[in-house]
């Protein structure tokens, strides 16, 4: 793995015994002594740390503020951006012309600037594409900080005994906090459908921070293996897996993070890549939806796993785009792309395993309830 790049919790790690594998680029753990399942488990009931010092961070800063920033990202997102409070943050994608999802994003209004979290397999064309598009911009990628991901009903608790102004953020609040860490940027959001936090701080300070965080009792570090089981437990798209170019916003369900102003009839409607299509599909609906899957049985169905409408006969109608058994729901789940008039609840579809057809039913997502902290 010497042609891979590392975070600078590598050494943590490797002397907390993990399991190191390649991960966009980077050497990453997937998994700690204590197992995926157990780490899944804790971060539901305690506290989990993870390293997501992979992903990108970005300033985005233009003459006049945070103002002509978000009106210039209005041109590549189908996002308010302009009706962002300050200190808060808003979850968006990129859309290309066809209407396809070119990476999906977190952005925060900071006061006089815009700072952007984007995935670690996205991050050189994601930079490149708002660098070519935002006129009048300036794009720092900021590469002298790590990026930790505290989750967890415990998150809170450990946290603030650190850093005590974190306990009156909510959900998708972002702060900027003096610490005996350095200054931490510190938002209150992550990606397993708990209450937590994502906290930016100096290199030199990461592993310091990290130490302290784990000997909080209630904290536990989480590899790559538990946060996928998490998300998608939470129902949360992974890119490259469950949302890409060939995916509109629409058919993926996020038509939630497309808000009014930017649909037809709003103030702002339209004037992103791709927006004819997904606004018409917003509109009239799209042929096929991003849905869970319960498949029957202890065997979970994995990305690639065709979907067939029948028992017997016909062509594929769909395919699994993610898979695990699901630690917390003590059964198998799945997520993936079925027409729209097999996308109800308890509707029953087949996927081929193993040259078999197995039944699987439609659920409703996220599989387990959210526990933000609104």
């Amino acid at each position: 793995m010497s042609d891979l790049q590392i975070t600078p919790l590598n050494a943590l790690h490797r002397a907390l015994g993990a399991k190191m594998v390649p991960f966009a680029g980077y050497e990453m753990p997937v998994q700690y002594p204590l197992g995926v399942m157990k780490e899944h488990l804790h971060c539901r009931a305690n506290a989990g740390l993870f390293d997501v010092s992979h992903m990108g961070q970005v300033i985005l800063r233009a003459p006049g503020g945070y103002a002509p920033v978000a009106a210039a990202m209005e041109g590549l997102v189908p996002v308010d951006m302009l009706g962002l409070g300050m200190m808060r943050q808003r979850y968006g994608m990129f859309t290309d012309e066809a209407g396809g999802i070119l990476d999906d994003l977190m952005m925060a209004n900071r006061g006089d600037h815009m700072f952007v979290v984007v995935n670690a397999a996205c991050k050189a064309d994601d930079i490149a594409h708002m660098r070519a598009h935002l006129d009048g911009v300036d794009v720092e990628e900021i590469t002298d900080r790590a990026l930790l991901a505290l989750q967890g009903p415990a998150s809170e608790t450990a946290l603030s005994a650190l850093v005590p102004d974190v306990a009156g953020m909510r959900f998708m609040d972002v702060g900027i906090i003096p610490s005996d860490f350095g200054e931490l940027w510190i938002s209150r959001s992550g990606y397993t459908g708990e209450d937590g936090f994502e906290i930016s701080v100096t290199e030199d300070q990461a592993e310091s921070l990290a130490r302290a965080l784990l000997d909080h009792g209630d904290v536990a570090p989480i590899g790559l293996g538990a946060r996928d089981s998490l998300r998608l437990e939470a129902g949360l798209c992974l890119y490259g897996h469950d949302i890409d170019t060939t995916t509109t916003p629409v058919e993926a369900s996020l038509n939630w993070a497309v808000q009014k102003v930017r649909r037809a009839g709003g103030e702002r409607a339209g004037g992103f890549p791709g927006a004819t299509r997904i606004l018409d599909e917003l509109q009239t609906g799209a042929a096929r939806a991003r849905v869970g899957l319960r498949p029957e049985g202890r065997a979970p169905m994995r990305e690639g796993t065709p979907l067939y409408a029948a028992a017997e006969g016909g062509d594929p109608v769909g395919h699994v785009t993610s898979g695990a058994f699901g630690p917390t729901l003590g059964a198998p789940m799945s997520m993936g792309y079925v027409p729209r008039d097999l996308a109800a609840p308890d509707t029953q579809v087949f996927g081929e395993l193993r040259g078999k057809r197995q039944p699987v039913r439609v659920a409703k997502l996220p599989f387990t309830q959210a526990n933000f902290k609104r």
